[in-house]
């Protein structure tokens, strides 16, 4: 055999799936227990001798799909979320007789309509449809299927009623899961509903439904397990079902966004583990009831712009539990109560209200609050901020009342946003130069003071003397603590170096080409000949330890080869990256996951095979404004979802969790259908759940979690962080800057969604589909981007949000 033929390599992974098939298709499966064939991205399961479970998540070849399913017709649980489902293959799974299982989410080019041969699958408990393009009406049939436990058409284009004429739920006596959000459903709530007594969490929300959310002749809910209800950003109209009090196990009720009229009954106080309440942008009147005071576990409370009216009960100080209270934007009035002092509070939002006389909270026990909004009230006289722990304040308005002084504000040093306009201030106004990270500013209207920054702006005037005395006390003890770290870092590393040179140098092995290509065909030749060995015309990129060429074959395929530089290639640092993104990306099958094809070690030149993206990085396309243009708004969310669900894998399916370290708009690329990439490994970090995970910071600048400025304990909020940068990248249009503080911090206010939209665009008003979809977009990036790590949510938590 020749040199050349010993470089030549067989496609792996599609050898052990044509392998496996060909063995579980010729021999029966064992009947004494139950087996496992698994490969990197699918899994077999057989009892009994035959095949009763299929893993095929994350393919994108639709054709071996539809291969796999005709294959094994008795099989009993289905997954094939996140692939390239297209054509009629639901049409396919439907006729699949044995089938109680079927997860089908993610998967956005199906399309068509509701596939009604699915309702004939008698043995469903758990049916997954969202996300897939659907359209058309829910077919009447689904809900005779009497065995059915989970239920979830969410995130498609339904439309009509929930049930069409004739139709009955009764017979879904098992159903516990039931998520029908983010379709264009309408017509009235079926009363069928409230007698489904497994329900646990009901989800209807961004629909058009119309209505009462209850009607009339029902005097009780019997869904004593339920704990999940959003009914928010629908039409429904009519009163508050005093009803819903009755539900005792009741965590979360969102029923805001909707045309809902008459008081909040006091029954509501009797659901006693409710942590979650949002009756916000309705039209509900009355006062407050005191009964809400009894709901201790309640952690939100959102009862913002309706018509409420009366005093604020004080006994809302007894809500231990409580972060978030807004009442604004309703008629309360008289004062605020001296018992919100007690709160542990980080949000509390009374503005426009009719609040009046003096703010007496006092300040030294609130000392998680860093949203505080009393605007355009009667309020009056003095307040003092005297905080006993050191103050987190970062969003203050006071604006549009009759305050006439402050004292111990220069004492909140974390201060983004401060608004005291519009007030009857006398004496010296505010020195704004104590407030570093101070992104917005207005003391405008306050007639009688003098001083520093009476206007509104963005950048204020600065007492030099103040100021560097100020930089001293903060940046002191940064400095020293940096110190410190250096010399720990320096003695570690001449520890570890004195070690290595009493072991012995492991060499590296020479001529080692492993190419997983389709037909196993090319070596390492094939890609020298393509590239005129590595000539600079073909070169399209320079990456962080070597370049990227494009190579295209005689058999029409295209390649990216990332190669090491020649002296880089030497050098033990670069050897580890290049190695380290071989390893992790060995493991890895996700269809929005650079697919690596395989790679080549050689003495001289080393380089990696990976899929050719045609449109290059989400980087280059957001700067070309011509480009930028052709990234519509729905192309631009699918982007920033496909990233969230291939970081979700990394993080929560993949044993250890890979951190990726490095998410920026470079290392997003884009394919032929506009379809964003994960790319560029090469500082990915498996994650030892028995080690410190203490590394050297890497990364991207602006990117970077800030908390790595002071500790290099790297855990998957860093990639968070990293993505939300990168979602409010897409949106903008350019990398946010110096905007990331003031949209974390001014929950909007500093910096609105419309402020920072990418202004190429037209904003879509008339669809109000993508119009949602952006917004939740945002609301997820202001999540990733807080300074807790601890109060990031996690890309798997992000992905499903997004899915929604």
């Amino acid at each position: 055999m020749s040199s050349k033929s010993s470089n030549i390599c067989i496609p792996v992974h599609m050898l052990t799936m044509l392998m496996m098939l060909s063995f579980m298709l010729a021999s029966p499966c064992p009947t004494d227990h139950v087996q496992r064939y698994h490969n990197a991205w699918t899994n077999f399961a057989c009892n009994n001798g035959r095949v009763v479970e299929i893993d095929i998540r994350f393919c994108d070849d639709s054709g071996l799909i539809k291969v796999i399913i005709s294959s094994f017709p008795s099989v009993e649980r289905l997954y094939v979320s996140d692939s390239n489902l297209t054509g009629n293959i639901l049409q396919q799974i439907g006729l699949l007789q044995n089938l109680t299982y079927i997860s089908v989410s993610w998967n956005y080019n199906t399309g068509g309509t509701f596939p009604v041969y699915i309702t004939n699958l008698t043995r469903l408990e758990h049916l997954d449809l969202s996300d897939n393009n659907l359209s058309g009406n829910v077919p009447s049939r689904l809900w005779s299927l009497k065995n059915l436990k989970f239920l979830d058409l969410s995130y498609n284009w339904l439309t009509g009623p929930i049930l069409q004429s004739f139709a009955s739920m009764f017979n879904l006596t098992r159903l516990e899961y039931l998520n029908l959000s983010s379709n264009s459903l309408n017509g009235t709530l079926p009363s069928q509903l409230w007698s489904l007594k497994n329900l646990e969490i009901l989800d209807l929300n961004q629909n058009q439904l119309t209505g009462p959310i209850l009607t009339s002749f029902r005097s009780k809910v019997d869904l004593t397990r339920l704990v999940h209800i959003n009914f928010s950003r629908n039409n429904f109209s009519g009163t508050l079902p005093s009803q819903l009090g009755s539900l005792k196990n009741l965590e979360f009720l969102d029923l805001s966004k909707n045309r809902l009229t008459s008081p909040i009954p006091p029954s509501f106080g009797s659901m006693i583990n409710l942590k979650f309440l949002d009756l916000n942008t309705n039209q509900l009147r009355g006062p407050i009831p005191q009964e809400l005071c009894n709901l201790q576990k309640l952690e939100t409370l959102n009862l913002g712009d309706n018509l409420l009216q009366g005093p604020i009960p004080s006994a809302l100080g007894c809500l231990s539990q409580l972060i978030l209270l807004n009442l604004g934007m309703n008629n309360i009035s008289g004062p605020i109560p001296r018992l919100i002092d007690y709160l542990n509070l980080k949000h509390l939002d009374l503005n426009h209200n009719h609040l009046s006389g003096v703010i007496h909270l006092d300040f030294t026990t609130l000392s998680t609050l860093s949203h505080l909004d009393f605007s355009s009230n009667r309020l009056s006289g003095n307040v003092s901020f005297q905080f006993q722990f050191p103050c987190i304040l970062q969003y203050l308005d006071l604006s549009d009342n009759f305050l006439t002084g402050y004292n111990g504000l220069n004492n909140c040093y974390h201060l983004k946003y401060l608004v005291l306009s519009d007030n009857m201030f006398v004496g010296e106004a505010v020195n704004c130069t104590n407030f570093l990270g101070l992104e917005y500013y207005s003391l405008k209207g306050s007639e009688h003071c003098w001083g520093y920054c009476t206007e509104i702006g963005f950048i204020c005037n600065t007492s030099k003397e103040h100021k560097s005395i100020l930089l001293l006390e903060i940046l002191l003890p940064m400095i020293v603590g940096f110190c410190f770290f250096v010399i720990g870092y320096v003695l570690y590393r001449h520890k570890k170096a004195t070690t290595q040179k009493s072991q012995p140098e492991i060499q590296k092995h020479g001529d080692v080409c492993s190419v997983l290509n389709y037909d196993g065909t090319l070596a390492f030749e094939d890609f020298i000949k393509a590239t005129e060995d590595f000539d600079l015309k073909y070169c399209i990129g320079t990456g962080g330890y070597g370049s990227v060429y494009e190579a295209k074959l005689p058999n029409g395929k295209t390649f990216a080869l990332k190669k090491l530089h020649r002296f880089e290639a030497k050098q033990p640092a670069f050897d580890k990256s290049f190695k380290n993104e071989i390893q992790v990306l060995t493991n890895l099958r996700h269809k929005n996951i650079v697919k690596l094809y395989g790679f080549c070690l050689h003495n001289n030149c080393n380089f990696l095979v990976y899929e050719y993206m045609e449109k290059g990085s989400l980087f280059c396309a957001l700067s070309n404004t011509e480009f930028a243009v052709i990234l519509d708004w729905k192309t631009r969310v699918n982007i920033i979802k496909q990233v969230a669900h291939a970081l979700s894998y990394m993080h929560h399916d993949c044993s250890p969790p890979i951190i990726h370290r490095d998410i920026s708009s470079n290392n997003i690329l884009l394919n032929k259908e506009m379809e964003g990439f994960v790319a560029d490994f090469g500082a990915a970090r498996l994650l030892d759940p028995d080690s410190s995970n203490q590394t050297v910071v890497v990364g991207t600048l602006g990117y970077i979690a800030p908390e790595l400025a002071y500790n290099i304990i790297v855990n998957e909020k860093c990639d968070v962080y990293s993505f939300g940068v990168l979602a409010l990248e897409t949106i903008g249009g350019k990398h946010p800057g110096d905007l990331l503080s003031s949209i974390n911090y001014s929950n909007g206010k500093g910096a609105t969604l419309e402020s920072i939209f990418d202004k190429r665009l037209p904003y879509p008003t008339d669809d109000r589909r993508i119009e949602m979809q952006i917004l939740c977009v945002y609301d997820v990036a202001l999540a990733c981007i807080r300074m807790d790590p601890k109060s990031r949510p996690t890309m798997r938590n992000i992905s499903h949000e997004l899915s929604k």
